[in-house]
């Protein structure tokens, strides 16, 4: 298999888990709260990383593949976090989350949408659009390891 194809189906899924989120905001209305903004950024920079290695020859590609698959832990990581804000199991971090006063600031920031109040992206399915982030970047993340550390078939 050409080692350029992973790269760029990263950065095609990348970009089409991103691009959904924008389509649910845009086009459907839904607003996303600061803890859905911050997921956004690890798609980005896949999305960046996958055709960087588009790029490369066969072995940088793969590292680049390796720290995509990272990034994309990280992201399961923020939309973890963000379950358990909408499950009540802990309060944000983020004080644009809760509107929380913060030192200095003239007045308390109040979210436009709170972080512990669930997106639902499908009517009448409780799977909340972070709990979704958090199962596609996972089972994306996995793939993507799996593919950077199988070990290399060699070519004649």
């Amino acid at each position: 298999m050409n080692h350029r194809l992973p790269a760029v189906l990263t950065a095609f899924a990348a970009a089409a888990a991103l691009g959904l989120a924008f389509f649910a905001q845009y086009v459907l209305l839904l607003t996303p709260c600061e803890l859905c903004l911050w997921e956004r950024w690890p798609y980005r920079i896949v999305i960046a990383l996958g055709l960087l290695a588009t790029l490369l020859p066969r072995l940088p590609s793969r590292i680049l593949l390796g720290l995509a698959a990272l990034t994309l832990l990280g992201d399961v990581g923020i939309a973890g976090l963000h379950v358990g804000v909408e499950f009540g199991w802990w309060n944000s971090p983020l004080p644009e989350c809760n509107g929380m006063l913060i030192p200095g600031a003239p007045l308390p920031l109040t979210p436009a949408t709170p972080c512990d109040r669930p997106v639902y992206l499908i009517p009448h399915l409780p799977i909340s659009m972070a709990l979704m982030d958090f199962c596609a970047a996972l089972a994306f993340a996995l793939l993507l390891l799996a593919y950077v550390l199988r070990k290399p078939r060699r070519t004649p």
